[in-house]
């Protein structure tokens, strides 16, 4: 018997083990834009977005000065997070540029528009926004059929500003 979750079920949060409280705030406070709404002094912070009480929880309780999981074992692969449209997604983009924080990568997936990157714990981070449903693309049978293209960043991000200007975005 499969159970299948009840519509309206989402991810609420995801809740990080940092080494360091406030340069994880740093991260996702300053660069992500997160708003801080709790800090516990040095070992637990709680962040939300869009008035939200948290989408992100950070702590330190069994982390403090740790150093990150060795590549090739198990565990938080990334966390997403969801922008609202691919201005809100680019504006995202050049304040994780300008913090000087390298992309791990970039891709369209058909359904969505996606870039990835690395917080100062070495935690995956997937910044991306969601292509509207009537434009996902699917076989013959309706099945979804997403994709896994790259792209360059800059050339994205220069794309998007030119659809910006001419008002199409």
């Amino acid at each position: 018997m499969t159970y299948t979750a009840p519509p309206g079920t989402h991810v609420g949060h995801v809740h990080l083990r940092v080494a360091d409280l406030d340069r994880a705030i740093a991260f996702y406070q300053g660069v992500l834009g997160f708003e801080l709404r709790v800090k516990y002094g040095n070992s637990a912070a709680f962040l939300g977005a869009d008035g939200y009480h948290h989408h992100i929880g950070l702590n330190t309780w069994d982390s403090l000065g740790a150093t990150p999981p060795p590549a090739g074992h198990t565990g938080l692969y990334h966390a997403a997070f969801l922008y609202p449209d691919r201005r809100g997604l680019v504006d995202v983009i050049k304040r994780v540029t300008a913090a000087g924080i390298p992309f791990d990568g970039a891709a369209h997936h058909g359904v969505s528009t996606a870039v990835y990157l690395r917080d100062p714990d070495e935690n995956g981070v997937e910044l991306y926004y969601d292509l509207p449903k009537s434009d996902w693309p699917r076989d013959a049978e309706g099945n979804l059929t997403m994709v896994n293209n790259r792209f360059s960043v800059d050339e994205y991000v220069s794309e998007t500003e030119a659809l910006i200007a001419s008002g199409a975005v």
